[in-house]
Formats: C-alpha cells, structure tokens, sequence
C-alpha cells in the first residue's frame, strides 16, 4: 500500500501510441546496435585478423597494466610491507648458518603450494577459455602416487627425489599397509592448495558485480549483463539453461552461506553466476569467500580425490586394460602399450636408473604431453583473443560515451 501511495503522489503522464512506438523503437535499435557490436568482438579472433587481434590484446595489456600501477600505488603501504617481508626472507636465505634447513624446507614448501594455488587459479580465473589444470595435472599427479603406493605398499618416498620423481622407499613395508585415507593424506596438500586456486580464481565475478552495484553504472561484463536481463525476464523463463540459473540465483539468494556452500561443493559450470548474484545482492565478502573456499578445497576437493584414487586402485585399472583386449579387432593392439607402459613404470619405481625405456612407455607418453601442449596453446591463443576483444569493447564504449555528451 505505501508503495502504491508513493506511485500515486509522482506526476502521471499519459503515454501516446507514438511515443511507446518511439520508445520500443529506440530500445529495439539499441539492442540490435549493442548484438552487432558483441558479434563485431567475438570476429576479432587471430585466425581471422591476426595483425588487428596482435595490436588490440597489447594495447589491452598497456591499459592492465597501467590500472594495476595506479591500484599498486593506492595501496603502496602494503606493497612497501611485502617488500620488507621479502627483503628479510631474502637476506635469512642468503646468510649461511644453522638456519638454512629450515629456510630451504619453507622455500621448497611455498614454492610447491603456490605452483598447485596458480594452476587452481588458472583452472577457474576465466582468462580466455580457462585451463583444465585438474585433468592437465591434479589428476596425473593423485593418479601416479596412487599406483606407486600400491605397487610400493607405502608412501613414504624418499624426498628428493619426490615429487619431482616417485621411488619406492628401501627400507621393508608391512604387506596391505596402504589404504584409501593414507593416499588421500598423502596428497592433500596439493589437492587442498588447488582448490584454493579455484576458489579465488571465482572473485573477479563477485567484486565486478558488487562494484556495479555500489556505483549504479552500467555493467561493464557481458556476463554481469546477461544476469540482470535474466532477473528482468525471470517470469517468462522456458528453456531450462535459464532456469538452472535461476534455481542457481534463488538457492544463493535466498539461503546465504549454506546455499553458497552447496554451489561450490559440486562439479558446477554456473559457479560464476553464483558469484555475480552474491556481489549483485551485496553478500559480504568474507561469507562469499569463505563458503566458497569450504566448498572447493575441502569438500569438492576430497570427493575429486576419492574419485581418482578409486579409478587407479589397483584392481580396478588391470580390469580396465583387460577390457581394451575385449574390444574386437584392435582390443589386442591396443592392450599391449598400456601393458607395457604400466610394466615401465613399475620398474621405475623399484629401480629408477635403469636404461632403456619400452616402446609403449614412450608412445603413451608422447601422446599425453603433446595434448598437454596443444591445450596450453589453445589456452594462451584464447588470452591474445579474450584481450583482443576487451580492448574493442573499451572503444566501443568510449564511442558510446561520445554520442551521449552530444
């Protein structure tokens, strides 16, 4: 009732057949002028104008780069702090004495933490297509310590040369001492450090949302745009991508933290949405954050690793390459170099010196490392690319801006 009071109080003014034509017409030719500049961008590609695309993504890193000295400088307090900080650890490693194996341990331990944090980073950022740094390797990784435990019995490896390398240890391992919770212990850090990544790789979305929010400007993220035409069109919702975002909106929306919590704790490609909807709705940060940060290096995580721990137990990979012989006519040719690529790396685990590497090692491995490679191109290409296409959209705008104070 107040608010309908309020309506009636405001000046009324008849609105004309030509006028609402006028109006939808303007917001017509807007939205098709705005489509065919979105499409303009997405053309702006390096296999269709390589020369245009080059100069676009480095301009775009000049502007970044500038943005970031000037938020560096605003915050040049801190930055003189961690430079301090850095300055003093710099010095405690470079000064002989007792104290160097411990300076040593830190730095191998910073160095290994902050190697899994980036990949997460990578992994969920947005940069480009994003990288698939569980597949590429989280997952390789649990996956060789899985197989060396229960090849070894243990997973005490020697270290160094671990992780760099997995070696069985020398000294006698009691028989079935290996168990689930004991691999899962054993690579926990890293698992837990990359999901730390993912989980600050998902603030961009959420600081980008609530900083439109809080300044009332237009949004500047195709994404952020596409969230609120969701809320203005969420009655008239048919296909079921809309209505997953929506379920996925109302579940954060409505329950905070736990709503928050779930999200993150599942495999879920409409994470992001969940971070525009918390910053668009102004959720504090440290709830945002530290639901998010539960969810994906803890939760999420160990049912990641439980999964790949149970996929190369033992038994169940010598019943997967059993079926490769099953399938008919080339089931034997293809069994024979994962056989001889899982003989290759049980000796390596008992005797890491020895020469000569079976034929189906190299072939398995070969294949495996140029997919990782064409995966990190494409990754990089899609960064030249997504820089390409913002710098076009920050002409886009200033041309936008213009035609406004016209």
């Amino acid at each position: 009732m107040a608010e309908n009071g309020a309506d009636c109080d405001l000046p009324q003014k008849r609105v004309g057949p030509k006028e609402s034509r006028n109006g939808n017409f303007t917001d017509a030719s807007l939205r098709e002028r705005k489509q065919q500049d979105r499409e303009e961008r997405l053309s702006l590609v390096l296999w269709r104008k390589p020369l245009l695309t080059l100069q676009y993504s480095f301009l775009e890193t000049l502007v970044t780069l500038k943005e970031w000295t000037w938020r560096l400088w605003q915050r040049r307090g801190a930055a003189f702090l961690v430079l301090v900080l850095f300055s003093l650890f710099s010095m405690a490693y470079s000064i002989e004495g007792a104290h160097q194996k411990y300076v040593q341990y830190l730095e191998k331990k910073m160095l290994w933490c902050a190697y899994w944090v980036g990949l997460g980073i990578l992994s969920s950022v947005g940069l480009g297509t994003g990288l698939h740094t569980f597949l590429l390797y989280l997952g390789p990784h649990i996956a060789s310590v899985t197989l060396a435990a229960y090849e070894c019995g243990s997973v005490n490896f020697p270290e160094p040369p671990y992780p760099t390398q997995i070696i069985c240890p020398e000294e006698e391992v009691v028989q079935d001492s290996v168990s689930l919770w004991t691999i899962m212990s054993k690579v926990r850090l890293e698992a837990c450090m990359w999901g730390a990544g993912t989980a600050i790789g998902e603030l961009p979305p959420y600081f980008m949302a609530r900083a439109a929010r809080l300044s009332g400007a237009g949004p500047d993220d195709e994404e952020y745009e596409e969230f609120e035409e969701m809320l203005e069109q969420a009655q008239s919702a048919q296909d079921f991508a809309t209505r997953a975002k929506l379920a996925v909106q109302n579940l954060v929306q409505k329950v905070g933290f736990l709503g928050i919590l779930a999200c993150a704790s599942i495999p879920n490609p409409l994470f992001d949405l969940a971070g525009i909807t918390c910053g668009h709705f102004l959720i504090p940060f440290w709830t945002f954050f530290g639901a998010t940060l539960i969810g994906k290096a803890v939760i999420k995580m160990h049912i990641q690793k439980l999964f790949v721990i149970i996929t190369f137990s033992r038994h169940i990979v010598e019943q997967m390459v059993s079926l490769i012989g099953v399938i008919p006519g080339v089931g034997t040719s293809l069994q024979k170099p994962f056989r001889e690529y899982l003989e290759a790396q049980r000796t390596k685990l008992h005797n890491p010196v020895a020469d000569g590497t079976p034929a189906g090692e190299n072939w398995l491995s070969w294949v495996f490392e140029k997919v990782v490679l064409v995966m990190v191109c494409y990754f990089i290409l899609s960064i030249v690319n997504s820089m390409a296409q913002s710098y076009a959209k920050r002409l886009q705008q200033r041309k936008y801006s213009e035609e406004k104070t016209k």
